[in-house]
């Protein structure tokens, strides 16, 4: 089994109290997980509070995990208090309510947001429906004024990694990869 790194890795420290990484947009279906220095028990969510009941991780092992990804074009940005994405018509929101999402609007960097919740998901239907191609995201785009206008803009899962130590104090290093199966 070989592991192909997707995107860049990172690291936290734990101690006995419940810490969390920083937000990673989703690219791979794999997460890989070493813990270093000590023991710890690890769980993966938009907001996760890592406990002694979570998958453990022993010191100087290493566990790869599942992740599930997602991913849309958006083709349109409607800004306020709360944003309004709209994907491709034909295509249907693979985020539901209460994931965390990530945008990237390539020359339009003002529009990036990181880690926001979406909120709710338009299913309406019929001649002016939505048929699940709008979704409305909890960040606070109001003070944009320029028209969105990006033809590369993609709006992906974001993820969080919590963990806390199971008896001593250590690091979590991880990496998303590919995992292929060599002969």
């Amino acid at each position: 089994m070989t592991h192909r790194p997707v995107g860049a890795g990172s690291s936290f420290s734990f101690t006995g109290t419940a810490t969390t990484s920083s937000a990673f947009s989703v690219q791979s279906d794999t997460l890989r997980i070493v813990a270093v220095g000590g023991a710890a028990h690890i769980t993966i969510g938009s907001s996760p509070l890592a406990s002694s009941s979570d998958y453990y991780v022993p010191s100087g092992g290493s566990v790869t995990l599942a992740l599930t990804k997602a991913s849309n074009r958006v083709v349109g940005i409607t800004t306020g208090t709360t944003t309004t994405i709209d994907f491709a018509e034909g295509t249907q929101s693979p985020f539901g309510v209460g994931d965390s999402v990530t945008l990237s609007a390539s020359g339009q960097s003002y529009y990036d947001f990181s880690h926001q919740i979406v909120t709710s998901v338009n299913t309406s239907s019929g001649v002016n429906g939505f048929h699940q191609s709008r979704i409305i995201v909890s960040f606070n785009s109001s003070g944009i004024v320029t028209a969105f206008s990006s033809a590369d803009a993609t709006l992906r899962t974001s993820q969080k990694l919590g963990a806390i130590g199971a008896g001593a104090s250590g690091a979590i290093y991880y990496q998303q990869v590919q995992i292929t199966n060599l002969a």
